[in-house]
């Protein structure tokens, strides 16, 4: 489906130099002198990249229809991270490289994929904003340095990842994740 860039809104997948890319952000421009144009911010949904692109004022745009589907992580084997859709029962496998911070993924955790509508091609996974999980190994905090104080120390996870938390936390503690920038959020009361 094709549309100009006065339908452009954010959120929006379109294809662009025969890749997919979501519009991030736009403004509508309109100089003194010269025709108007539409700046915009685009995220390649394969690479994660972000471009900056200016498109003429009524220029035609290709439109891509992408759905949002819930999926349960199951487990991963050599063929990639297998999923199983919640509603239809229906498994897929996919690529690493299609899920950022996959290392947060838990077995029987759901996340949304997002699904090419005319193809069914999986572009990307999402996990959801924040997950918790168990810390299952960290060095203990030094005495004086665990209550207030901004020092942090390596600890690992349940799924094996690694990530930095606060001085305070011990093994076995659970604590909250924020998957957009892979930081320690908070830790969960038992």
């Amino acid at each position: 489906m094709a549309i100009t860039t006065a339908d452009i809104k954010n959120g929006l997948t379109i294809e662009f130099n025969e890749q997919l890319f979501q519009i991030v952000s736009f403004q509508h421009v309109k100089p003194g002198k010269g025709p108007a144009f539409v700046r915009t911010k685009l995220k390649n949904i394969k690479t994660g990249r972000t471009i900056d692109n200016t498109f003429s004022s009524g220029v035609r745009i290709e439109v891509v229809r992408v759905e949002r589907r819930p999926y349960q992580y199951l487990y991963k084997d050599e063929t990639g991270f297998n999923f199983m859709n919640s509603e239809t029962f229906e498994q897929i496998s996919i690529l690493p490289d299609l899920i950022d911070n996959a290392d947060l993924m838990k077995e029987g955790q759901i996340v949304e994929i997002n699904v090419h509508a005319e193809t069914e091609t999986p572009l990307t996974v999402e996990l959801p904003a924040f997950v918790e999980l168990q810390v299952t190994s960290t060095m203990a905090g030094e005495k004086g340095n665990t209550a207030s104080s901004n020092a942090l120390k390596p600890a690992t996870l349940e799924t094996g990842a690694e990530m930095m938390v606060p001085m305070f936390i011990n093994d076995d503690d659970i604590i909250k994740i924020d998957t957009r920038d892979r930081c320690y959020y908070e830790r969960v009361k038992k």
